[in-house]
């Protein structure tokens, strides 16, 4: 993954998006069914926090350092 970052953060950051979205979806779905596997749907939701999280950090490396 950090050669996808050193070549396109845009695209990554999108992909990962995307991503995120998806999950945010299904997540969403199976939540209101009662015969839902909540092991699946608690690795679901760690995965989408794990997502939020490198979102978050990839943002964060994507601002320019300015000089103070």
């Amino acid at each position: 993954m950090d050669k996808e970052l050193d070549d396109n953060p845009q695209q990554l950051l999108q992909q990962l998006r995307i991503e995120h979205r998806n999950l945010d979806q299904i997540i969403s779905g199976l939540s209101g069914d009662a015969s839902t596997d909540q092991l699946r749907l608690r690795r679901l939701k760690k995965r989408k926090l794990q997502l939020k999280d490198f979102i978050a950090r990839l943002e964060s490396r994507m601002i320019p350092d300015l000089d103070a």
